[in-house]
């Protein structure tokens, strides 16, 4: 094997686990538009992370023992598994009401999200094309939701705060790595989630049909094998090396949605959706082109 290759490899295998991964959150989402039509919503969100907690303890515990659990910071980790469970509520709430595709455009826009609270909360450096990226790309979201049309509804806010809620599991998530490893993140996430939505369970359980169990395995299933995909891909490829490719959900939506429910995007809404991937993806590259900068020329220092 060449040197090129040995070095080109690993790089296309995380993109490749990467791709599976948004084909997983799509078949999630998609799903779960169709499970929540007849299962009550707290029951699936309950099911959603106990499958994610069980899989997880499952393949970690034969490999880390007990000691997967240990943690420096308990209360961050279920300030985290707190935010990423109301923000899969609100998805759920928001999937019922909203069309794949749309919903997964607008969510995408975490990323952009992310630059602009770094920005105006954390005080970084953000270049001017940054900021025209992070207003294209809410740009292109007020084209799908489009306030004032006569088909708009509330629900069509939901995005934008499970958007909110996403941004702050992210960040506390690139400050939570710096000490703690990735899977004992991921399997707290699962416990927080499962132990939290149970509360509610006695009040919304029903007997389910053979159906509508399959979609909830189906559920617990793709977020459970997509997170893991994830966490490989990031141990294979540099993070800013996959950013472009995360945008690929948002095809795997409109391939969900067309198949599934018989829905198209109109005209408008493709055009928002294209301009949030473009912008998403730009933003991504910029990252990727920084990175590979930083590796190129180590000795300078960073710029304040």
């Amino acid at each position: 094997m060449s040197v090129l290759s040995a070095r080109t490899a690993p790089a296309l295998g995380g993109v490749a686990m990467v791709l599976a991964a948004m084909a997983c959150f799509a078949t999630l989402d998609t799903t779960t538009k169709v499970a929540t039509a007849t299962v009550p919503l707290l029951m699936a969100l309950w099911f959603r992370y106990c499958f994610q907690a069980v899989v997880t303890a499952g393949v970690m515990l034969p490999q880390r023992g007990w000691g997967m659990w240990r943690t420096r910071r308990p209360g961050l980790q279920l300030l985290r598994g707190l935010l990423l469970l109301g923000s899969s509520g609100m998805a759920f709430v928001g999937l019922m009401h909203m069309p794949v595709a749309e919903f997964t455009a607008i969510v995408s826009l975490s990323p952009l999200a992310i630059t602009l609270v770094a920005a105006t909360v954390l005080g970084e450096r953000v270049s001017l094309v940054r900021w025209l990226l992070v207003v294209g790309g809410f740009a292109g979201a007020m084209v799908i939701i489009r306030p004032g049309h006569e088909q708009f509804s509330p629900y069509l806010l939901l995005p934008l705060a499970v958007l909110a809620c996403n941004t702050c599991f992210q960040l506390l998530t690139r400050s939570m790595v710096k000490t703690e490893d990735p899977l004992t993140m991921h399997l707290y996430t699962g416990w927080v989630g499962t132990l939290i939505s149970s509360l509610a369970l006695p009040w919304v359980w029903q007997v389910l049909s053979p159906l509508e169990w399959g979609y909830l395995v189906l559920m617990g299933l793709t977020a459970a094998v997509g997170h893991f995909l994830l966490i490989l891909a990031y141990g294979r490829t540099p993070v800013a090396t996959l950013g472009p490719y995360i945008y690929t959900q948002i095809g795997f939506a409109v391939l969900g949605g067309w198949w599934v429910f018989a829905h198209t995007p109109d005209a408008w809404a493709l055009v928002g959706m294209c301009v949030i991937a473009a912008c998403g993806a730009a933003g991504a590259w910029l990252t990727l082109r920084e990175h590979r900068f930083r590796l190129a020329a180590p000795v300078y220092p960073a710029e304040h």
